[in-house]
């Protein structure tokens, strides 16, 4: 009995100095276990005829993205899903494809899901190494390849041939996206972005958008200006990931016509109007050249695609609709519905 007792007791004070210690560390190292992270998922649906507006709460940004999507004309039959990417301001402001164009109407007679993402002012939609103090916390990629799609597709009852379109900083997006998941979108539309972004050309056409219209910081974005991250999301070093993916890609010369002119001086007259017109000439010029730069990259690839290099034209939205016109019959084509 009192070997019995004897072993009974070292038994337990070995338990107790296991446990002590083990509460001892976690202790010192301040780590209790993790919660368990929400999923993402589509957290509310509000139906405006048919438009439907959705709140998606990303697990990889820990927030709710707004979401509206245009039902095709028959609600009845599934549809495929075209992405329409804002620029700039991400759908926040009035820079957007609803706001500035008439592209909700004339697709609105087609048998097609219009999705309308609003939310990342500055990011480029794209995964940031880590939260900016202005921007905030960005994980686009993650939210656009493999959040998005799954919810939306379950819960539109689509058919799961998605395209994909975008203009300025997200004519840069949509083609790291189709890069980062090929055959996600089956046809992918670039109008007026500038796919280079790792030369030293390419970084301050990025840094002018981040950091000097959206007060964010790039290091936080792809880290150093010689960091890895640059080269890899650069839409033309990766080119060969575009391979098999249709392709529609849209640039001006940065030559401004009259219609140009009244344009830009009517939306700010004076010399914030002149001001304005020498950028959208200065960023459509660069963004002709980046456009050139990959048609070489993919034409050595032996990678097809479809070009539009207009004579004339500037940075701004009534050229962007054109070219969503004009790219319609390749984006309904990977979508699998008539033009």
């Amino acid at each position: 009995m009192k070997l019995t007792a004897l072993r009974n007791f070292a038994t337990l004070r070995t338990t107790a100095v296991a446990l002590t210690a083990a509460l001892s560390v976690t202790l010192l190292s301040g780590t209790t276990a993790a919660a368990p992270q929400k999923p993402s998922a589509i957290t509310s649906l509000e139906k405006e005829g048919r438009t439907w507006h959705l709140k998606v709460y990303s697990a990889a940004m820990d927030k709710e993205i707004t979401v509206d999507v245009q039902r095709p004309a028959d609600e009845s039959t599934p549809a495929p899903n075209i992405y329409m990417l804002n620029g700039l301001d991400g759908g926040e402001g009035t820079a957007n494809w609803k706001a500035r164009t008439n592209a909700l109407e004339w697709l609105a007679p087609k048998q097609v899901n219009v999705i309308q993402p609003v939310g990342g002012y500055g990011s480029y939609y794209t995964d940031w190494q880590k939260p900016d103090p202005v921007l905030g916390v960005n994980k686009w990629k993650t939210f656009f390849t493999e959040e998005l799609p799954p919810l939306l597709d379950n819960t539109l009852k689509s058919t799961g041939l998605n395209a994909l379109a975008g203009l300025s900083t997200s004519g840069t997006s949509v083609l790291q996206l189709a890069e980062a998941k090929p055959g996600l979108w089956k046809t992918v539309a670039a109008y007026s972005g500038c796919a280079q972004i790792a030369d030293p050309v390419g970084q301050q056409y990025v840094k002018l958008v981040v950091e000097n219209r959206s007060g964010g910081m790039t290091s936080n974005m792809y880290g150093p200006d010689d960091g890895p991250l640059w080269s890899e999301n650069d839409p033309v070093i990766n080119a060969e990931k575009l391979r098999g993916t249709l392709l529609y890609i849209s640039t001006g010369s940065g030559i401004p016509l009259i219609e140009d002119v009244q344009y830009y001086l009517n939306m700010a007259p004076g010399i914030d109007g002149a001001v304005a017109l020498t950028l959208g000439v200065a960023i459509e010029a660069a963004v002709n050249g980046c456009t050139n730069n990959l048609k070489s990259k993919l034409d050595s690839l032996a990678i097809p695609a479809t070009y539009q290099f207009n004579p004339v034209g500037t940075h701004y939205w009534p050229y962007w609709e054109q070219a969503l016109h004009e790219s319609w019959p390749l984006l309904a084509q990977g979508m699998g519905i008539p033009a």
